[in-house]
């Protein structure tokens, strides 16, 4: 029997015997990774676990996000198996997360699958076949398209395995959701999935987690915040060139990880931090759990996001508006934004008011932009508070989940 403290629990117990009249009301969550990673995540299954589902995840661990965690639920359990490294041993290790999903699945009798990662789509697919089973295949991080690749970069033969699988399940799946219409539409291309049965989801914060108001002008130093996986990519080194040169105006707050592909950019970035005499400026804290995670990021003043140039060969990259959690935890926390200059980024944030763009690549660009919050405090306060406003009456999840939780009432 599972119990009622739904923390990170052993994969390998059984699964939990809840009566045969609630079996219409469990949902299965499965990925492949940590799903506390992945904030949707937890938003979904709290609001369906509020609407009376008996939720179960099984994922396994992360590299570099062992801290992170969802709160206690009682309706809402979280089984992990041991992060395992790349190499054979992570092969088995994944077949046995395939057959132990099989297991459980079979057991437990869900309605409802919520697979939400490619490595999830094989064993995914195999359950779209049990009777009265529906699944929901939610994408985050969407791999790049096979036509997109060269000879070098050809996928091995697992990946077109799954490349596969995802195919298959798209067409399957009752319904699918993608972050914003540009991943929609690439999925569909790629996967020749039914359009109708395609649903874009923002990732916004739940309603509870929008701060209050924020009253007095921002005063110096001005309070730079990031939370997230920390990578060149995401967050460049031109952003402490551009705080050398407004030294002592400006405090960078940084809670995250890295992630395999970024290991020892912390490092780096913490070199060229000293190297720059910004030690004192910039503290970087490791990562916690994002109900941890307000009470840091309701003091920050800015909120960053800063992809370059370079990031356009990854589509993730390229296509984030909409679903870069980051900005949308930023303005409900009342930060005003800095974003990349890009039309995106400029029909999202800055037409409405809510930050301003700079050219990451260019730490002079980045600094116009700080300079002219530092000269305008009022203002860069004003841009958060209608953006926390927008929060609340619109980007949040309960408004940008209705309409799938709209089809599972009908169901």
């Amino acid at each position: 029997m599972l119990h009622r403290r739904r923390s990170s629990e052993s994969f390998h117990q059984g699964a939990p015997a809840y009566s045969d009249a609630a079996a219409s009301r469990r949902v299965l969550y499965i990925q492949y990774t940590n799903p506390a990673g992945y904030p949707p995540l937890e938003h979904s299954s709290r609001i369906l676990a509020d609407h009376g589902w008996q939720v179960t995840f099984l994922g396994t661990g992360a590299q570099g996000a062992q801290a992170l965690r969802f709160p206690p639920h009682p309706r809402i359990a979280v089984r992990l198996m041991p992060f395992q490294a790349g190499g054979w041993r992570q092969k088995l290790h994944y077949l046995q997360f395939c057959a132990l999903v099989l297991l459980w699945s079979i057991r437990w009798r869900p309605m409802l699958l919520y697979a939400s990662d490619p490595l999830a789509c094989p064993v995914g697919l195999l359950l779209s076949y049990l009777p009265g089973l529906r699944v929901i295949y939610h994408e985050h991080d969407s791999p790049e398209p096979e036509s997109r690749r060269g000879l070098a970069g050809r996928p091995s033969g697992f990946m077109r395995g799954i490349y596969w699988a995802r195919r298959r399940l798209a067409r399957r799946a009752w319904h699918i959701v993608l972050p914003n219409a540009q991943r929609a539409e690439q999925f569909i291309a790629a996967t020749g999935a039914n359009p109708a049965r395609v649903c874009c989801v923002w990732n916004c914060p739940r309603p509870d987690e929008i701060g209050p108001p924020r009253r007095a002008p921002a005063s110096e130093p001005l309070r730079l915040y990031y939370h997230g996986s920390i990578a060149p990519q995401l967050l460049p080194l031109t952003l402490l060139d551009a705080m050398a040169g407004l030294r002592g105006r400006l405090h960078l707050h940084i809670v995250g990880y890295e992630t395999s592909g970024s290991t020892g950019y912390v490092a780096a970035f913490r070199a060229r931090a000293a190297a720059l005499g910004l030690g004192e400026a910039v503290l970087l804290s490791g990562a916690v759990p994002r109900h941890q995670l307000w009470a840091k990021a309701v003091r920050g003043d800015v909120g960053l996001l800063l992809t370059g140039a370079h990031a356009q060969s990854d589509s993730n990259l390229r296509y984030l508006a909409g679903a870069s959690n980051k900005v949308f935890d930023y303005l409900a926390c009342g930060m005003a934004l800095l974003v990349p200059d890009g039309p995106d980024w400029q029909a999202l944030c800055v037409g409405p008011g809510y930050g301003l763009t700079c050219r990451p690549d260019d730490a002079a660009s980045i600094a116009d932009a700080l300079r002219w919050y530092l000269e305008h405090p009022a203002e860069l306060r004003a841009m958060g508070e209608c953006g926390r406003q927008r929060v609340l009456s619109e980007w949040n999840y309960e408004q940008q989940f209705a309409p799938v939780l709209a089809q599972l009432s009908e169901a």
